[in-house]
């Protein structure tokens, strides 16, 4: 573990400081972002054109898996601050069929419901609102990538190679995720307002952000890690595997060593108190003019896509999977 860098393993004092959108820590884990996706967003070559291309395709070579929660999200606005106006974003939004949830729907609803209806999808398509509200000139197009799940176990073995030696349930269900938003392919939609305008588009993007990772940046883990950002390492090195099959260059700006030391030493030197809400990054979210994005609550890739418990409701997530 040498290689990952210095943390600060003090505790802050009982009574810390209450954090404002002002305080210093909030201005530099704001800062530390910035650079870390500057070295990631800029000068990214410009994607091949393949087969036809119409004269009004935007220019687009960013995409970010995309949730619609607050690391995510906060990443998105930070990027769009570096990126030219003419560069467009994608917003890969991930959710499958759960065949446990999908047998308590209506058979003549519509065949879009059950995806409609994931959580991810619910707070993406909010997200995406709120994110044009803040950059009414960049163009961000939400991609809808809708997962049957026939399509979910044809592509098992693979999946499952692809995370070896991550071998549970709950790596499983996390790794389904990744693997299929990676893909790039999906319903895209730039005008929240107007559904008529949908159409299965694929990215041209070839640098895929994730905010994967930030939890345990800000200890917001069950039991802050010894040290802080251990857990992240490990976070980093599932989602680089699990999406290789999609040609990324994948990109998690959250976990640069310099950002997990420097951020960790900052806040907990301070005094300011690492709480489980993330509240520095609650902050920044609403400094950047996102209130509604600083209050979404925190929830698991493998429940808002609902790759959770495909098959029985009994299963745990520590449980080794059998099988190809």
């Amino acid at each position: 573990m040498s290689n990952i860098g210095i943390f600060n393993m003090a505790l802050p004092p009982e009574t810390a400081p209450h954090l404002k959108m002002e305080s210093g820590p909030v201005q530099a884990l704001r800062e530390h972002l910035m650079r870390s996706l500057s070295l990631r967003v800029l000068n990214v070559p410009q994607p091949p054109k393949v087969g036809s291309v119409s004269e009004d395709e935007v220019d687009t070579r960013i995409a970010v898996l995309f949730s619609g929660g607050l690391d995510c999200t906060v990443l998105a606005r930070l990027a769009s601050e570096l990126l030219p106006l003419e560069q467009g974003v994608d917003l890969l939004n991930v959710a499958f069929e759960n065949p446990r949830l999908a047998a308590r729907l209506d058979p003549s609803s519509d065949p879009l419901a059950i995806y409609e209806a994931c959580p991810d999808r619910i707070t993406g398509r909010r997200s995406f609102k709120e994110l044009l509200t803040c950059c009414p000139g960049r163009r961000w197009r939400f991609i809808a990538v809708n997962v049957p799940y026939s399509e979910t176990q044809g592509h098992r073995s693979e999946i499952v190679s692809l995370m070896h030696p991550h071998n549970t349930e709950m790596d499983l269900s996390i790794a389904y995720a990744l693997y299929f938003a990676a893909r790039g392919a999906g319903i895209g939609q730039i005008d929240p307002e107007t559904p008529s305008g949908c159409q299965h588009v694929s990215t041209p993007a070839r640098v895929l952000l994730s905010g994967l990772g930030a939890d345990e940046l800000l200890a917001d883990t069950c039991g802050m890690p010894p040290p802080l950002g251990v857990g992240a390492t490990k976070a980093y090195s599932r989602s680089s595997s699990w999406t290789s099959a999609g040609s990324w260059a994948i990109e998690a700006p959250a976990w640069e060593k310099c950002d997990f030391a420097t951020t960790a030493a900052t806040t907990a030197g301070e005094g300011i108190e690492l709480d489980p809400e993330k509240r520095v990054l609650r902050l920044l979210a609403a400094q950047l003019g996102m209130r509604n994005v600083a209050g979404e609550k925190k929830r698991a890739i493998q429940f808002g896509s609902r790759t959770a418990k495909m098959e029985s409701g009994k299963i745990k997530g520590t449980h080794i999977i059998t099988g190809p």
